[in-house]
């Protein structure tokens, strides 16, 4: 794209580097078996930790990269440009292990954060409900208080790393009169009586990727595995949000610098009428539309990282680049679809893969119509 980016250092850099050797040498040549299998092997999960992949912004004390959200960043961007899908190191890294490293006590940052950071123990967080998606005042599963235990019932849909999790930080109702005022956040080991898997989940894209059911049948929870104090579940998961949605737009912006990339190389090469597809006017303005689209949305996402890298993003801002970035990237990868032919609907193209791997980004994290609703009630 040839944009001078001001927002690394050289430490960032330096991971980089190894995030890249990584992901083209351990991920790429398996993406075809983890297909197959709709799931990532442990044994990467461990590579991975090795490599210092895992927990990049985790605290070093604890076995984490102690590193910032400049580092979240490059491996997101450098999985992202390998054209990898299915390890949910981010879900685990960057959206679940925070919790526990911000609002968990000393004797559960001790008991956990050093086998995630190694990948020993790999996490998911059980949000969405069969009835409810971004409304997560209404979650229907309860936990009870029974003496020194919380007694838990429900069951959660699309959660990443449901089929390879160990824990799973969970969000339910401990109160269910007050609202968001009786949400909290409460962590389940796997190996629970009353717990059990469902069946995992056939997406149109990321099918490497493991997205299951999760039931809880009078599951029986110490309360000491609760995070942070009972009924401020809602307000932590609030708190944790901008930093997941502009991961979601640090990962558009560089899928859609990659597929920009691809898609030159494709119709350059690519021969029709005598000529090469490049040569068609057409192609020319629909390129450089691309392009500056992929301009606008670079610019917008590191500016807002500068920001979070100082800890100063807010809800909306975070909005305003998740919609932005994910909404651009749509209908620029239809374009490019497009213009791959019968090609671009095979997928041994990197252009079909982002097609459909891409389309869940405008709902995960919050769907495009929250991200409008959040930005216009600033307007």
């Amino acid at each position: 794209m040839h944009i001078a980016r001001t927002v690394f250092r050289d430490d960032h850099e330096m991971l980089r580097s190894t995030a890249r050797r990584f992901f083209e040498r351990e991920c790429v040549p398996r993406q075809t078996e983890w297909d197959k299998a709709g799931r990532v092997d442990r044994e990467t999960w461990l590579k991975a930790g090795k490599h210092g992949l895992l927990c990049v912004s985790i605290p070093g004390e604890y076995g984490g990269g102690d590193g910032d959200f400049g580092h979240v960043a490059v491996v997101n961007e450098e999985m992202t440009r390998a054209g990898v899908s299915g390890p949910g190191f981010a879900v685990h890294s960057d959206i679940v292990a925070p919790y526990i490293a911000r609002i968990g006590s000393d004797e559960q940052k001790q008991r956990w954060l050093p086998g995630i950071c190694t990948g020993e123990q790999i996490l998911a967080i059980a949000m969405t409900e069969p009835g409810t998606g971004s409304d997560l005042k209404a979650v229907r599963t309860t936990a009870r208080r029974d003496g020194d235990h919380y007694i838990i019932n429900g069951s959660k849909t699309f959660i990443t790393n449901g089929l390879n999790a160990d824990l799973v930080v969970v969000v339910c109702t401990t109160d269910p009169g007050a609202g968001a005022k009786g949400v909290s956040l409460i962590v389940v080991e796997t190996t629970r009586d009353g717990f059990r898997r469902g069946r995992k989940l056939d997406k149109i894209g990321m099918h490497a990727q493991d997205t299951a059911e999760l039931f809880f049948d009078d599951v029986r929870v110490p309360v000491e595995n609760r995070l942070g104090e009972e009924g401020k579940g809602f307000a932590y998961l609030m708190a944790e949000l901008p930093q997941e949605r502009l991961n979601i737009a640090v990962g558009a912006a560089a899928r859609l610098e990659t597929c920009l990339e691809h898609t030159l190389n494709y119709v350059k090469d690519r021969r029709a009428f005598n000529q090469t597809v490049w040569d068609f006017q057409n192609t020319k303005f629909k390129l450089a539309d691309i392009k500056a689209q992929a301009i606008a949305v670079r610019l917008m996402v590191d500016h807002y990282l500068d920001v979070h890298m100082r800890r100063r993003l807010t809800l909306e801002e975070s909005a305003i680049a998740k919609l932005f970035a994910t909404e651009t990237l749509g209908k620029a990868l239809d374009e490019m679809v497009q213009l791959h032919g019968g090609y671009g609907y095979m997928l041994e193209y990197p252009v079909a893969r982002a097609f459909v791997d891409a389309r869940v980004s405008r709902i995960y994290g919050g769907a495009s119509e929250v991200m409008r609703e959040l930005i216009s009630r600033k307007l």
